[in-house]
């Protein structure tokens, strides 16, 4: 249960990251709101999983998802699309999968 909950966490690392993105420095609200809300929510949910996963694992499992989910939707909104850039995604992705299946 603890892997489901720090994917949570790392999914809504990757909304808020990109609603923070949307409120230009705090200017807009809802973007705001949003990405201070879901950054708390994936912090608390980390927290959780935190209790079962090691923090090292954890953690760079956590920011793994989130960078990965983040280029991820950024290059579908537009950003360069390199195959550089899709092999440092690929690396980041197989670095999450070989945390998880190299667990102790």
């Amino acid at each position: 249960m603890a892997w489901v909950i720090l994917t949570a966490a790392g999914l809504l690392e990757i909304v808020w990251a990109l609603a923070l993105k949307e409120s230009h420095g705090f200017t807009k609200l809802w973007p705001s709101v949003i990405g201070v809300s879901f950054s708390m929510l994936s912090f608390v949910l980390l927290t959780f999983a935190l209790r079962e996963v090691p923090v090292g694992t954890g953690y760079a499992v956590w920011v793994g998802i989130g960078a990965a989910g983040v280029v991820t939707a950024g290059i579908v909104q537009g950003e360069a699309a390199s195959a550089a850039r899709l092999a440092c995604v690929v690396a980041i992705i197989a670095g999450v999968v070989g945390l998880r299946l190299l667990e102790a």
